[in-house]
């Protein structure tokens, strides 16, 4: 028998901090990522076999937490049912971030568009917040633009569409 919990933040549609600079929140580059972690700190769990993931939406100048999600302890049994449950907990997430992940698990997630990432164990959640948030500063890498224009369908050709409008002076 296995059980779920979820613990979801809700903050009343409350818009990210606006840029400093330019006054413009950085909603259109923000993303939500998963990390498989028992402690809600550091990264130390197999995909498989989490007992909970942390959900964040990231952006470039900020960060929130968004949900928890915990599990019961599942064995490592090649069991593929334990899979859909994780899967379906990541939602409209663009990537995980985890210790390790089978094959099976690979599959599935990049079927739903959610790219699996390893990292050693116990790497600081924190620690890759900050990078994923540099890396949104200074331009996503290809897989993570890719992730960006999926959610945003019609952004990358934004200009094309302003350009075909014509100008006037």
């Amino acid at each position: 028998m296995t059980f779920e919990r979820k613990l979801r933040i809700i903050d009343g549609g409350a818009a990210p901090p606006a840029e400093a600079a330019g006054g413009m929140a950085d909603s259109a580059e923000q993303v939500l990522v998963a990390f498989a972690s028992a402690d809600r700190k550091h990264v130390n769990q197999h995909f498989g076999a989490a007992e909970g993931f942390v959900i964040y939406r990231v952006g470039p100048h900020h960060r929130e937490l968004m949900e928890a999600a915990e599990f019961g302890r599942l064995d490592m049994d090649g069991n593929e049912d334990k899979l859909a449950a994780k899967i379906d907990a990541l939602g409209d997430c663009v990537a995980v971030y985890c210790q390790a992940v089978g094959a099976s698990a690979i599959g599935q997630l990049k079927a739903r568009g959610i790219q699996p990432l390893k990292v050693s164990p116990d790497t600081l959640i924190s620690g890759l917040l900050r990078d994923l948030q540099q890396e949104l500063r200074d331009g996503p890498s290809a897989w993570l633009a890719r992730a960006i224009e999926r959610r945003a369908p019609g952004r990358a050709d934004r200009f094309e569409a302003m350009e075909a409008e014509g100008w006037t002076e």
